[in-house]
């Protein structure tokens, strides 16, 4: 043990010296939370009060109820064309008599629905009228002595038993899943630079040649790597903390806080995840050649988790997931978030997962160390 602290202290010592290295590592942890909170608000500021859409309107003079009515909603016509987007609503000649005589009016929406850009006010544009037909077609039957609710049979009624914590639950998803990939973020470059960089360098063979068994070599990697990986947690939990605190939540009806509860739930939970995480980085590294070769591998090998948080976040086969490494612990997470009890047996089945996988890179690692090909890299 005394020989693996030391090693654990000379890793920190040259993680620390090469600063920009881990500071990229960690840019991640503490940069995501803020971004997300920018977008957050901007997000909420759309919806709350979206902006006044400008389009052009031939034959107003036709529909002056129809003008006034999509006014009052945000939507007026302009023949600027800088400031007009670019979509118009024809309303037809035959309009004024159409609405008189009760039959449906012809009115033309015309845009280019490929558009990515206009997409969004076509649909809010389609549902202002969709709401001003719902409407006169109500009038229409009080004129002939007709309840409206005649042709209404079913009136759907939704008690939505959701809390603001569980409603807040569903956002939070998303933050916890850059919370368990922060994990993998933070410490990759101490990973890469301590495996595949020192073979570079001829240390890795030089450190072998000291009184140290490859297993004391490993764990002390493995320890740093975590250490790292768990800085990173703590960061993006300190962050968040106040950085969510920032947005307006309750204009969307609910609220988000990260109590000192799920803080510590989550610092345990990504524990193993950092174990399985520096497991993981090392035994690729080790596998690559070369620096270079080591990050594009592990490129590819971290869409692995990428994918098992993506898939849980989206409740994707949660039934399955629920039972796997990452996906599981994330599950449970987002129950605790919306205020429900914490599944211990998922959980304790999930983190068992975890550091099994990880002990099984850590011997695969051990014997591999043991081969002059590894060691040289040839």
């Amino acid at each position: 043990m005394k020989r693996i602290l030391t090693m654990l202290r000379k890793e920190f010592l040259d993680a620390l010296r090469d600063k920009r290295s881990v500071m990229a590592g960690l840019y991640y942890a503490i940069g995501t939370p803020l971004i997300m909170s920018g977008l957050f608000m901007v997000l909420i500021n759309q919806l709350s009060s979206p902006d006044d859409l400008f389009i052009k309107i031939e034959n107003a003079a036709k529909a002056k109820d129809l003008v006034h009515y999509l006014e009052s909603k945000g939507v007026s016509h302009s023949d600027d064309a800088t400031q007009a987007k670019p979509i118009r609503l024809v309303i037809a000649e035959e309009y004024p008599a159409q609405m008189a005589k009760g039959e449906a009016a012809l009115v033309t929406l015309v845009a280019d629905n490929s558009d990515e850009k206009l997409q969004k006010s076509i649909r809010r544009l389609q549902a202002l009228l969709q709401q001003y037909s719902a409407e006169m077609g109500s009038l229409r039957l009080i004129a002939r002595g007709i309840d409206p609710r005649v042709v209404q049979p079913l009136n759907v009624e939704l008690q939505d038993e959701a809390t603001a914590d569980s409603k807040g639950g569903m956002i939070l998803g998303l933050a916890i899943f850059t919370m368990i990939y922060s994990v993998f973020i933070s410490g990759m470059n101490l990973a890469i630079d301590t495996s595949a960089g020192e073979r570079e360098r001829n240390s890795l063979a030089l450190l072998l040649s000291h009184p140290i068994s490859t297993r004391e070599l490993v764990w002390s990697k493995i320890l740093a790597v975590t250490g790292f990986a768990m800085l990173g947690v703590i960061l993006i939990l300190l962050v968040s903390k106040f950085a969510y605190a920032m947005v307006p939540w309750q204009e969307l009806g609910f609220a988000i806080n990260l109590d000192p509860k799920f803080m510590l739930v989550m610092l345990l939970v990504a524990l193993p995840v950092a174990l399985l995480a520096a497991s993981l980085e090392l035994a690729v590294s080790f596998m690559a050649k070369t620096f270079k070769e080591a990050q594009s591998y592990l490129t590819m090998v971290l869409f692995v988790p990428l994918a098992l948080a993506m898939t849980s976040t989206y409740q994707i086969a949660p039934d399955v997931l629920a039972w796997l490494p990452i996906s599981g612990q994330q599950q449970a997470l987002m129950e605790l978030v919306k205020g429900k009890d914490l599944p211990m047996m998922q959980l304790l089945v999930t983190s068992a997962g975890t550091l099994a996988i990880a002990l099984v890179l850590a011997f695969t690692m051990e014997r591999s160390l043991k081969s002059e090909k590894v060691v040289f890299g040839l």
